[in-house]
């Protein structure tokens, strides 16, 4: 098992924010990823029970750490804290959901692969630093099981184990 692509795998995950006090029971959240999946416990690995889409108005039922338990209609389920926002999110968004803004990317969407335009800006500034830690995490991120993911984040206290 590789220690980089764990630790940079696990550290993705633990950079999302913890619950907010303003979230309350009874009150609302807003989703803020193009399609937000509702599990159907409370643990990072269970089941999607559904998927809703993206500034998604929810109704919070209860808090469970940094778990809510929430409703959109029909759709009911827990979510991590760290994928819903107390305000809606902004309308600008680029065609793939995520904000135009570099500053304003989650480090969940910033690490998805990137797209050809990218590659070309990141050869154009000299960031092949950063082009190729995201190509090696691709052609590793196979390495690492969820399982593993799973157990490093719970024993360091990260992400939704907080």
């Amino acid at each position: 098992m590789n220690p980089k692509l764990l630790a940079l795998s696990a550290g993705m995950l633990a950079a999302i924010p913890p619950a907010s006090a303003a979230f309350t029971s009874g009150g609302t959240a807003y989703t803020k990823r193009v399609t937000t999946d509702l599990l159907s416990d409370s643990k990072a690995l269970a089941p999607v029970s559904a998927h809703v889409g993206y500034a998604r108005k929810l109704k919070i039922d209860q808090i469970k750490g940094v778990w809510l338990h929430v409703k959109d209609g029909g759709n009911v389920g827990w979510v991590f804290s760290g994928n819903v926002s107390e305000d809606k999110p902004a309308e600008n968004q680029g065609m793939d959901g995520v904000p135009l803004a570099a500053s304003q990317t989650s480090a969940t969407a910033a690490a998805r692969p990137l797209a050809p335009a990218a590659e070309e800006y990141a050869d154009r500034k000299g960031l092949a630093e950063a082009k190729g830690d995201v190509l090696w995490f691709e052609a590793n991120s196979d390495a690492v099981k969820s399982e593993q993911i799973e157990d490093y984040l719970k024993t360091n206290h990260k992400g939704e184990f907080q």
